[in-house]
């Protein structure tokens, strides 16, 4: 890049259309020289050439403006809870227990609607895992953006499928939400 003041020394005159900045620093976009005449149009060039300003050839682009004054701010994240894995305690039927389950939303939204699905193995007195019986209840809302909301559930099965000897656990807890 040349550097001067115009009709100085090694400049080669100051004509239109050179392309030139005069007097300008290194790291800083070159200034056109001044003329009586409109400037025309610059052709496109390819992406990381180096002819745009603050191209600078290496391949990198200029990060997004950030939006101007006044307008209206993205839409926040949407809710997005994570569930504690299940606490589980006695309940006053073989085939009840009490579930505590604590959810946290990480979103940016608050969770409004939703529900929790409860997987309750029914267990031999052996130890055999003899079925899985999923119920759902509603899930405790709105759980605020960024808040953490415990909720203890009584999950049953019918007594039926819970002979003396047998016992259940509840043991996978998963949610849907809106």
């Amino acid at each position: 890049m040349r550097t001067g003041v115009p009709g100085g020394a090694g400049d080669g005159g100051a004509g239109a259309g050179d392309g030139v900045g005069l007097g300008t620093q290194p790291g800083q976009p070159a200034q056109p020289p001044k003329s009586s005449k409109p400037p025309k149009p610059a052709e496109p060039s390819a992406p990381g050439s180096g002819s745009q300003p603050g191209g600078g050839g290496d391949g990198t682009t200029k990060p997004p403006p950030s939006p101007p004054p006044g307008k209206p701010a993205p839409p926040p994240a949407p809710a997005a809870l994570t569930l504690s894995a299940p606490q589980r305690a006695p309940a006053d039927k073989r085939w009840c227990e009490k579930v505590t389950v604590e959810f946290r939303n990480t979103g940016g939204s608050p969770a409004r609607s939703g529900t929790v699905t409860f997987a309750t193995h029914i267990i031999g007195a052996l130890g055999v895992d003899w079925a899985t019986i999923r119920s759902s209840q509603s899930l405790p809302t709105p759980i605020a953006a960024g808040a953490t909301r415990s909720e203890t559930y009584t999950v049953c099965v019918e007594s039926w499928r819970v002979p003396l000897g047998m016992r259940v656990e509840t043991q996978d807890v998963s949610a849907v939400w809106e």
